[in-house]
């Protein structure tokens, strides 16, 4: 992140204002709109795979989902409202979203089989405040790509190392398994998806 604009806002506000046409990317943190950076290179090549193989996956088994360029995730507990670095939609449920049509946000679980996200320099948010309010949500399914292991030593172990983190809703709480070199990656949304962690983060050109 590379600044924080302090005034509270609330979603609607947001959403009138925000993204605008500067290119300039943002989301709403508890009422603060963030300013996002540009992210690295090696931060989209990793999201651009994940996306393919997931995309890839979707076809092959005719889902009825896809993957949104902008789309938000709104928190229903809060004025916050996520741009994930990759999240599925499942389209017939789209119907269901008040908040589509107008503003490509959405807000209710059977809409969201998975959201990914990639570690950056804000990797807290990912681990604290996002898993908490996709959690809230009830998303089922929540990754968390940390290919250069920035994370803390709490949620990726000491020594830190590169970690896949994989948030499965149960009982409306999030329980969490992770991979690392060459386990492949279990998801309940995808269980036959062929992929493991070090495939992941070998799309950036880290060493896993």
């Amino acid at each position: 992140m590379i600044q924080i604009l302090r005034k509270l806002v609330t979603f609607d506000e947001f959403v009138a204002k925000y993204p605008d046409n500067t290119g300039k990317h943002y989301e709403l943190h508890d009422g603060v709109i963030v300013e996002m950076s540009q992210p690295t290179g090696d931060h989209e090549e990793v999201v651009g795979f994940l996306a393919f193989e997931i995309t890839r996956e979707c076809i092959r088994l005719n889902l009825p989902y896809f993957i949104p360029k902008t789309a938000l995730v709104k928190s229903p507990e809060s004025e916050s409202a996520y741009s994930p670095d990759v999240l599925i939609l499942n389209r017939p449920n789209l119907v269901n979203e008040p908040l589509w049509k107008k503003e490509s946000t959405v807000s209710l679980a059977e809409l969201i089989p998975l959201v990914v996200e990639v570690v950056s320099s804000n990797w807290r948010d990912d681990y604290l405040k996002k898993a908490a309010d996709y959690e809230a949500v009830g998303i089922l399914e929540y990754w968390i790509v940390d290919y250069v292991a920035l994370g803390g030593r709490r949620f990726i172990g000491n020594p830190k190392q590169a970690t896949v983190s994989l948030y499965t809703l149960i009982e409306g709480e999030y329980q969490v398994s992770q991979f690392r070199g060459s386990d492949r990656i279990i998801s309940p949304t995808f269980p036959e998806l062929n992929l493991t962690a070090e495939q992941i983060f070998q799309a950036s050109g880290y060493p896993a």
